[in-house]
């Protein structure tokens, strides 16, 4: 059974904040951090500049249907919100069951964005209308009132939204990606190598796949690399924001398309079997990404969040909590490299909004008292050090990464009794995992030669406080401070465990 999508079109956005999604289950398997946008004074003190425009949804359906989206809104949050609750109406409501094949859920993902996309003009079609006719009209009467509502009908139907949505069904999971969002999956694979898949690539400027179906289209798409930006956005492709999508002819980076430029078509990878995979899918705005490699470059990015989502379910008690600290985490980071005042802190003088949604897969619960706070209430692992070398040496780093007692691994409605080989087992050695680059076309993934998981066991005990308060890291940091130093030839060295001081 469907919800009437009229219906929803009929509530409005706004009446929307509570609606029958409210009732969903959500997913107890998830956790979602956030932060909102930031501009740094000089002084190093940061403040806000508009409200968070990011959304995100994570539901559990039937017949062990999972939905999980991070949406990245600019120029208000109205498509972002509508986004998030039309898009469940158009999944979650019997439209998916387990008989379903990959190409039936791969067309059931294009038709739910392609309707989302329908059901949003929808909603707007009298306020452009409006904003049509007062246009028509303002030059023979420049009345103060025609101008002011000109100006508030821009402010209800401007705005847009990249989206990247994560469905598991049949125990596989789909990416489904639109715009300029991130999708990583982290796994410890049954022969001993560690895993880090970026699935899919970002539809941006610097897309030589976007930039040649815009070239096609009549677009000068050395313009647009050169630009790096249409209408203010990176992206290529967006839901909503009726500029590119009616107006392109009168941007002038868009005006030689022979068709829309800009659309809200996804790209859909997999599926991918999560049979026997320990780990976790992590999703992530644009604005989380960006922070991250505002402050530390590009190239190990998504090796560098991972290992802080690894290291915060070693040590925090709920999802929340995780997605809430490596938040947070990234955050500090943005804004430490920015009052530094080394070479990239020209990069971190601002951040957007930033999401951070994860998924375990086969992870035990996290509440199970093994680890307690300090009495500082909070745990802050130990943070990678800022450089501001131009080398482009690739250090290859050790991370010694804990990982909870396997003893039920549940994913979804399935539970598993036994181990995969090479699933790391509780009393075994604590393997280690070096995380190392490689990319391809459509996806990147990093893989490991170490002896073992990318995980190591956590103890069934809490860690016990020294008389300053501290637990001994869970995050081995030391082999990478030393190679970090002589790459560098700093000569800096660590001082308890915590890296350079």
């Amino acid at each position: 059974m469907t919800i009437p999508i009229g219906l929803i079109i009929q509530l409005g956005v706004s009446d929307m904040d509570q609606s029958w999604t409210d009732d969903l289950p959500p997913c107890e398997m998830c956790g979602v951090g956030t932060a909102p946008n930031c501009v740094y004074g000089p002084d190093g003190k940061g403040t806000q500049s508009h409200p968070n425009e990011d959304g995100h949804l994570r539901f559990r359906g039937e017949e062990g249907c999972f939905l999980y989206g991070v949406f990245n809104g600019y120029d208000g949050s109205r498509v972002a919100s509508f986004a998030s609750q039309c898009l469940t109406a158009e999944l979650l409501l019997g439209q998916l069951n387990s008989s379903h094949t990959d190409n039936d859920v791969r067309r059931i993902l294009t038709q739910a964005f392609d309707v989302v996309e329908k059901s949003y003009f929808e909603t707007i079609d009298d306020a452009l209308a409006e904003k049509a006719h007062l246009s028509n009209y303002l030059p023979h009467n420049e009345s103060q009132k025609v101008q002011e509502r000109l100006s508030q009908l821009e402010q209800e139907v401007s705005g847009g939204a990249t989206a990247v949505v994560a469905l598991i069904l049949n125990n596989r999971v789909y990416i489904a990606n639109v715009g300029t969002n991130r999708a990583l999956l982290c796994k410890s694979s049954s022969d001993g190598q560690n895993q880090v898949l970026q699935i899919g690539r970002p539809h941006s400027t610097d897309n030589e796949e976007e930039l040649q179906r815009l070239a096609a289209l009549g677009v000068d798409s050395s313009r647009v690399r050169q630009a790096g930006q249409i209408a203010g956005q990176s992206s290529t492709r967006r839901l909503g924001d009726y500029r590119v999508k009616f107006n392109y002819t009168d941007i002038d980076l868009l005006s030689g398309a022979k068709s829309r430029p800009i659309i809200a078509e996804p790209e859909i990878q997999g599926s991918y079997s999560l049979d026997g995979v320990t780990g976790f899918l992590l999703l992530m705005s644009e604005g989380l990404i960006s922070a991250l490699e505002s402050a530390h470059g590009p190239e190990q990015a998504n090796q560098e969040v991972v290992a802080m989502v690894a290291a915060e379910l070693a040590q925090q008690t709920s999802l929340e909590a995780v997605a809430q600290s490596v938040v947070e985490r990234i955050k500090r980071l943005h804004h430490d490299v920015y009052v530094s005042g080394r070479q990239r802190s020209t990069y971190c003088s601002r951040h957007e909004d930033m999401t951070l949604l994860i998924r375990t897969l086969n992870y035990p619960p996290l509440d199970d008292g093994a680890l307690t706070p300090t009495q500082g209430g909070r745990i802050y692992p130990v943070s990678v050090p800022y450089s501001n070398s131009q080398s482009t040496s690739k250090t290859s780093v050790t991370l010694s990464l804990v990982m909870p007692s396997q003893s039920t691994l549940t994913n979804g409605t399935n539970t598993a009794s036994t181990l995969e080989e090479g699933t790391p087992t509780p009393g075994s050695q604590s393997p280690t995992a070096t995380l190392q680059s490689t990319n391809t076309q459509t996806q990147s993934s990093s893989s490991s030669s170490g002896d073992g998981s990318l995980f190591r066991q956590r103890g069934s005990q809490a860690a016990q406080p020294d008389e300053t308060g501290r637990v001994p890291p869970y995050v081995d940091f030391s082999q990478f401070y030393r190679l970090w130093g002589s790459d560098h030839g700093d000569g800096q060295s660590t001082h308890g465990g915590l890296g350079p001081q």
